[in-house]
């Protein structure tokens, strides 16, 4: 790790993974399908789904994305092997949904990952979905009422007067 391009390069593909949970959890497909390569390939075998280019990915996330009542990732990056202007990784993650069609539950997850340096920076080429535990037990709690905290786009703090008030939240007490 003593060369500074090793260093930047492992920096912009963990920033690659962060923007891929990003996008997917701030439902901008357009950005996450930006963040594949032309011919990048998004696979999700357990789902099952697989698309392909960055269209794909697009309307693929859309369609998978209608189909929420609520979904929240978390990722933890892990390990980034890179060789030239290809690299191969993983990113672990944990996962909590709630779908329109009643199935809910919670998984630990990986990515496998293939990554490739574009002319606009490392690339998705391949993202490779595996579901490691899946605990399908009823979930307790709910999607938040979407006032207007919820839905400001920018990532300025809320006004004072946009906050739900402290007693409608769950955790009021603390």
């Amino acid at each position: 790790m003593n060369d500074f391009r090793a260093i930047a390069d492992r920096v912009e593909i963990a920033t690659l993974q962060a923007e891929f949970t990003d996008a997917v959890m701030m439902r901008d497909r357009a950005r996450l399908a930006a963040l594949f390569t032309p011919d990048g390939v998004l696979r999700m075998p357990d789902v099952p789904v697989e698309l392909t280019g960055p269209e794909q990915i697009r309307s693929g996330g859309e369609k998978l994305q209608e189909q929420w009542d609520f979904f929240v990732q978390n990722t933890h990056p892990g390990v980034i092997r890179i060789d030239g202007d290809t690299a191969t990784g993983r990113a672990h993650m944990y996962e909590l949904a709630r779908l329109k069609n009643g199935f809910q539950g919670f998984n630990h997850a990986i990515y496998h990952d293939r990554y490739r340096r574009t002319a606009d920076g490392w690339r998705f080429a391949e993202r490779v979905y595996e579901i490691r535990y899946l605990d399908t037990t009823p979930l307790t709690g709910s999607a938040p009422h979407r006032g207007p905290a919820v839905q400001r786009a920018d990532h300025r703090r809320p006004a004072p007067g946009d906050r739900p008030p402290p007693e409608s939240l769950p955790f009021s007490s603390w």
